[in-house]
């Protein structure tokens, strides 16, 4: 309940800085989507959470500047239709960053992640840093920024998936790339010798036999003319507890190995800050794009 009170806040919003806060270590419906733009001639990354719980729909926005670390985060309650839609104002970089959303008329799948009918838009200096959503032509109205797209790059995106031996997502292998349909099998419960498939499209892509003793690897697969190089860690599910999880990570370039290797997928419940800043760290190395799925079973 430590957020209600941000309920009756200006436009619902309460400003918060998630590197502190306590780590919730229950699966949680999310998505984490990771851009890199430009703030005064800068490189920056923002980081756009969109949560889902019993309560409703939840969104968070991370500025990860050269100098600090703020967050902007947005609750949605299904009863204040008033607070879905808004603006808020802070710094990065010393550089004011002014947030609109309208989510007043947007549409959900069974994810967190709205279909269409809205906008969530990062302006500063009267500049479009990043446009999100469908209502472009709203956005650019309300913010009365420069009508000119802006030049962010869709560099990572972490999500947490469901299911009991099948486990589903949909995103696009590289910036504006066509969207996939991802399908990942693995049926662990009473089979004595369990198999990893994962399909793109309905066309199986890969298959991983004896996953006992090859519960964690990689393997590289060819979708849309490019290489992209699948690691997983299905050590959980096989030898953990039933409330573990598996980790994927697909991958179109090699800077983000750095990522798997020095930093623990597992701990998938920590926010996004020090996962930002490696990807600071290394966005000058041709960092390509990032897919990273924290599979959870529904026994």
């Amino acid at each position: 309940m430590k957020d209600f009170p941000s309920c009756f806040s200006e436009n619902g919003v309460q400003v918060a800085d998630f590197s502190s806060s306590s780590t919730n270590k229950t699966a949680q419906n999310l998505v984490s989507c990771i851009y890199q733009c430009r703030l005064r001639g800068r490189s920056c990354l923002i980081t756009i959470t969109w949560s889902k719980n019993l309560i409703g729909q939840g969104l968070s926005v991370g500025i990860d500047g050269n100098t600090n670390q703020c967050q902007c985060k947005v609750d949605i309650k299904p009863w204040l239709f008033s607070k879905r839609k808004g603006s808020k104002s802070l710094e990065a970089d010393s550089s004011k960053i002014d947030i609109y959303w309208d989510l007043s008329s947007a549409k959900f799948g069974s994810g967190p992640e709205p279909l269409e009918g809205f906008y969530l838009g990062l302006v500063s200096n009267k500049q479009m840093i990043l446009l999100l959503g469908d209502m472009r032509k709203e956005a650019f109205k309300k913010t009365g920024a420069t009508p000119v797209f802006s030049n962010a790059v869709f560099v990572a995106k972490r999500e947490h998936v469901f299911g009991k031996k099948i486990f589903n997502a949909r995103t696009q292998f590289y910036d504006n790339g066509p969207i996939h349909d991802l399908n990942i099998e693995c049926d662990t419960s009473g089979v004595s010798e369990p198999c990893l498939l994962i399909r793109v499209d309905t066309k199986t892509v890969m298959q991983v036999k004896r996953l006992r003793w090859k519960f964690r690897g990689n393997h590289t697969i060819l979708i849309d003319g490019l290489a992209i190089e699948v690691l997983w860690d299905v050590h959980n599910w096989l030898f953990g507890t039933l409330l573990g999880n598996a980790v994927f990570m697909f991958k179109t370039s090699p800077a983000a190995e750095k990522l798997w290797a020095s930093q623990p997928l597992s701990a998938s419940q920590t926010m996004p800050w020090s996962w930002s800043q490696r990807f600071r760290d290394s966005q000058s190395h041709s960092l390509g794009f990032s897919l990273i799925l924290y599979a959870w079973k529904n026994e």
